[in-house]
């Protein structure tokens, strides 16, 4: 059943809506529809009317957007609201990466090559690895005119393969609001896991509350 149809729901991203959100600095409605639930503390419930004026949209072009979204598996809903994750990052992270390697090794690094989290690495490993993440961002954005132009690559991400091209380590740059921050996973990455989604929602109220409109009450009932 359609969201637009459950007015009384409560609505979130999924973990696919929540990957598509922080891929890309680029602008589009999708994207914004999302951002504005990953903005919100906790899960609001559906308003079409509301929500079509935040984004300068006809209520039937929201309703399609919606039901595009929900096709490809972005939205979710919800017969109780849920709430974003609260407290000291340095507890509520390493907690939610864990589950995001399938050997327990993950770590969180800022734009600036500092981690704030890590889970399975020793200290100095993850120092260093903060690093290269930070220098493979620099190195995408020197060579974007061909990866994001001509070869349309639409990936900012990277990673180490073995030979049958399975990922030992990658790097996934996380865009939230205008901070960018890295992820970093050791061996086959589980990013369809509702821990990604977490993730993304803890940043997102934390580090975007000047990007996402500033009403959040906007898509509530």
């Amino acid at each position: 059943m359609s969201v637009t149809t459950q007015t009384s729901k409560f609505v979130q991203a999924t973990s696919a809506g929540a990957f598509y959100v922080v891929r890309s600095k680029k602008d589009d409605p999708s994207r914004r529809l999302l951002q504005q639930f990953l903005g919100s503390n906790s899960t609001p419930s559906f308003n079409r009317d509301k929500l079509a004026s935040t984004l300068s949209l006809s209520d039937d072009a929201t309703s399609a957007l919606i039901h595009h979204l929900q096709k490809l598996s972005m939205l979710q809903t919800f017969e109780q609201p849920m709430m974003a994750d609260s407290g000291k990052l340095e507890d509520i992270l390493p907690g939610i990466l864990k589950p995001l390697s399938c050997d327990g090794k993950a770590l969180l690094a800022d734009s600036q090559g500092f981690y704030l989290a890590t889970t399975g690495f020793p200290h100095e490993s993850a120092e260093e690895l903060s690093a290269l993440g930070a220098d493979l961002a620099s190195l995408h954005e020197r060579h974007s005119g061909l990866l994001d132009g001509n070869l349309n690559a639409q990936s900012q991400s990277w990673g180490l393969l073995d030979a049958g091209g399975f990922s030992k380590l990658g790097f996934w740059p996380l865009n939230i609001g205008n901070v960018t921050f890295t992820l970093v996973i050791s061996g086959m990455p589980r990013l369809d896991r509702h821990e990604f989604l977490r993730l993304v929602w803890t940043l997102y109220t934390r580090y975007a509350a000047d990007y996402v409109a500033s009403d959040q009450g906007a898509i509530s009932a």
